[in-house]
């Protein structure tokens, strides 16, 4: 897709969601990143009905690495697949303090070599908590980017790096926020509402 096209895109998206950031629910780096493992193939919403009381009960990664995964369970059962994530969110938490000091590394081959942490979750960390410029792939801004033409791609891994050769850099947090938005509140899976799609002009899949 041409620069210029891209550009028309990204600023049609910025300004239907001016305010598009990352809607689950933190207080510092360590629920960011626990919220973040916790919401693989599951709605931020339900993520963030679950840890409130999680977070009450385990405030700290000291605190989550001592917990019994099954003990875990019952604050995370609303969620998907809960008892793998549970055994996760507690390895990652004992991770954090045998290897980082109880903090979250900037770094992210440190991030992906944290229990239940894969590339998404790494570069939401680095995006959202420490500000860098990164684009997470979920399976919102994979159906998007795809079907509205940025990339053509039909993997995660190969999508993220075809966003990152389209996008410039200094606007690829913002492109995947973006993205995620148009997917949740216009560009649905089985019936996208072209009608009120504001870059349904740009869109590959319309103007065919």
């Amino acid at each position: 897709m041409r620069k210029d096209k891209v550009k028309k895109i990204l600023d049609g998206l910025k300004n239907e969601y001016p305010d598009a950031e990352c809607a689950l629910h933190f207080k510092n780096l360590y629920e960011l990143i626990v919220a973040v493992a916790l919401s693989a193939q599951t709605t931020d919403k339900s993520v963030n009905e679950a840890t409130p009381a999680l977070f009450k009960k385990y405030p700290t990664p000291k605190k989550l690495a001592s917990a019994n995964p099954e003990d875990v369970e019952k604050y995370i059962r609303r969620i998907g697949m809960y008892k793998t994530k549970s055994k996760n969110i507690v390895g990652l938490a004992k991770a954090l303090e045998e290897k980082f000091g109880g903090e979250v590394p900037n770094d992210y081959d440190a991030l992906v070599g944290l229990q239940g942490v894969g590339r998404k979750t790494a570069n939401v960390v680095l995006s959202v908590g420490f500000g860098e410029q990164r684009i997470a792939v979920d399976t919102h801004v994979f159906r998007v980017s795809n079907r509205i033409g940025l990339v053509h791609e039909k993997d995660v891994l190969k999508t993220e790096e075809g966003l990152m050769k389209a996008i410039p850099n200094d606007r690829w947090s913002e492109a995947h926020h973006s993205l995620i938005f148009h997917g949740r509140n216009c560009c649905h899976a089985r019936k996208p509402n072209c009608e009120e799609c504001c870059i349904e002009k740009l869109c590959e899949k319309a103007g065919l």
